[in-house]
C-alpha cells in the first residue's frame, strides 16, 4: 500500500489501544522517565568528579555515536518476530542496571563506560520495539498507536527530570542515580506484558541476521527515508533552542533566571510534543503519514525562522518553542508510521534501523554544522540554516506524494 493512501479501515471505529499498544506505551514512559534521571543529574555528578565541561560533551557524543551504531546493528536483529522480542526486553533491562549504576562510579572513565553502555543497549532496542508495536496493532491505526507511544515517550522525558529534583532533594544525586533503576525495571514489566498479550507471530524459519539496505532503500520506501533525512540534518538537539533562549533573555532577566525561563519553555516543547502526538496519528491515519509530516516540518520550520528573527519577547519564544514541539511531535509519529506501512514483515526491523541510523547521524550533522554557525557567524545564521533544511524536506516529501513504483 502507498503511503500516501488512505487506509480502508481508518473510519471504522476498529478498537487500537489494545493491551500491546498500552504496554509498550508505558513501557516507553517509565524507562524515559528512568533514563533522564541520571541524564539530569550527570553535569552534577562529573562535575563533583572533577570532569570539565569538554569532558561532559565527549561523554555525550561518544554516548549517541554508540548508540547511532547500535541502531543499525539492532535492526538486522530485529527482522526475525522472535528475535525482536528478546531484543526489546534485554535493552530496556540492560538500560537501566547500568544507567542507575552510575551512582557508584568513583572514576570519569567509569561514567565514560555506563553511559557508553548503556546507550548502546537502548540504541539496539529502538528498532525492535518500533517493530514489536507494528505487531500488536492493525495497520489501519499504526498512526494512532505510534502517536501514542511518543506521547508517552515525551511525558517521560517531563516526569524524569521533575522526579530527579524531588529525589535529589530527599536522598542526594547519588542515590537518586541509583534509584532510576525502579522506573527502568517497571518498563521492562511493562514490555514483558505488551509482548505476552500481542498474538504470537507465525514465523516458518528464523531469519538470519544480516544487514538489508539496499532492499530498506528501493521504491517507495526508500524516497520516504531519502526525505525524512532531510528533514533530520536540520533536527537540531533542543539545547540549541535553549539555549538561543538563554541567550536572549539574559541582558534582561540575568543568567540564572533566563536559565529557569528556557527550561521552562522546554518543558512546553514536550509538553506541546506529548499533546500532539495521539492527534497527529489520528489525522495520518485517516489522510495518510505524509501530510502530517509535511504539517510538522512547516511548524518547524516556523520555530526556527522565528528563533533566528525574535528578540527577547517572551510570548514569541513561547510561539517559537511549542512550533517546534508540534513539528517534533507530528513527525516521529508520521516518520514510524509511515515506515511501518511501507515496510515488509521480513524487512521491518532493518527498516527501522534504517530509519533510526538516519535520524542518530542527521542530529549528529545538524548540531554540529548549526553549532560551528553560532560560533564562526551569528545564532541567527544557524537557525536560517537549520530552516532551510525544513525547506528541502518539504520539497522532498512532496516528491513521495507524486511517486509511485
Amino acid at each position: 500500500m502507498a503511503v500516501t493512501d488512505v487506509p480502508p479501515a481508518a473510519g471504522t471505529g476498529q478498537p487500537w489501544l489494545t493491551p500491546g499498544v498500552r504496554g509498550i506505551g508505558t513501557a516507553s514512559l517509565l524507562s524515559d522517565a528512568g533514563h533522564e534521571i541520571p541524564t539530569s543529574l550527570l553535569p552534577s555528578l562529573l562535575t563533583g568528579l572533577g570532569a570539565s565541561p569538554a569532558a561532559l560533551g565527549i561523554i555525550e557524543g561518544v554516548a549517541d555515536g554508540v548508540a547511532g551504531a547500535a541502531r543499525f546493528g539492532g535492526g538486522a536483529l530485529a527482522d526475525d518476530p522472535g528475535r525482536r522480542r528478546i531484543i526489546a526486553i534485554g535493552g530496556y533491562g540492560t538500560t537501566a542496571v547500568l544507567s542507575s549504576l552510575i551512582g557508584v562510579t568513583n572514576a570519569i572513565w567509569q561514567v565514560a563506560v555506563l553511559r557508553s553502555a548503556a546507550w548502546a543497549a537502548r540504541g539496539l532496542r529502538v528498532p525492535a520495539r518500533n517493530a514489536l508495536l507494528a505487531d500488536v496493532v492493525p495497520a489501519e491505526a499504526y498512526g494512532r498507536a505510534y502517536g501514542f507511544e511518543r506521547a508517552m515517550d515525551n511525558l517521560g522525558a517531563i516526569i524524569g527530570p521533575l522526579l530527579g529534583i524531588a529525589l535529589v532533594a530527599l536522598v542526594g544525586v547519588r542515590s537518586a542515580i541509583l534509584l532510576s533503576v525502579i522506573p527502568g525495571l517497571l518498563a521492562v514489566a511493562a514490555i514483558v506484558y505488551a509482548i505476552r498479550a500481542a498474538t504470537p507471530p507465525k514465523v516458518a524459519r528464523r531469519q538470519p541476521i544480516c544487514f538489508q539496505v539496499r532492499p530498506v532503500l528501493r521504491g517507495e520506501l526508500g524516497r520516504l527515508i531519502a526525505a525524512i533525512a532531510a528533514f533530520e540534518f536540520g533536527n537540531v538537539a533542543a539545547t540549541m533552542l535553549i539555549l538561543r533562549a538563554i541567550e536572549l533573555l539574559t541582558p534582561g532577566h540575568g543568567r540564572n533566571a533566563a536559565a529557569q525561563i528556557a527550561l521552562a519553555l522546554y518543558t512546553a516543547y514536550n509538553a506541546a510534543a506529548t499533546a500532539i502526538s495521539v492527534p497527529a496519528g489520528r489525522f495520518g491515519d485517516r489522510r495518510g503519514p505524509v501530510l502530517v509530516l509535511t504539517t510538522g516540518t512547516a511548524a518547524f520550520g516556523l520555530g526556527y525562522l522565528t528563533l533566528a528573527v525574535t528578540g527577547a519577547e517572551l510570548a514569541v519564544l513561547a510561539l517559537a518553542f511549542v512550533a517546534a514541539g508540534v513539528g517534533i511531535g507530528c513527525v516521529e509519529t508520521a516518520e514510524h508510521a509511515a515506515v511501518a506501512r511501507l515496510a515488509p514483515e521480513a524487512l521491518r526491523g532493518s527498516a527501522f534501523g534504517m530509519l533510526a541510523t538516519v535520524q542518530s547521524v542527521g542530529n549528529l550533522a545538524a548540531s554540529a554544522i548549526g553549532g560551528l554557525l553560532w560560533t564562526l557567524v551569528s545564532p541567527a545564521a544557524a537557525f536560517v540554516y537549520l530552516a532551510a533544511w525544513m525547506l528541502v524536506a518539504l520539497v522532498a516529501f512532496a516528491a513521495t506524494q507524486g511517486g509511485r513504483d
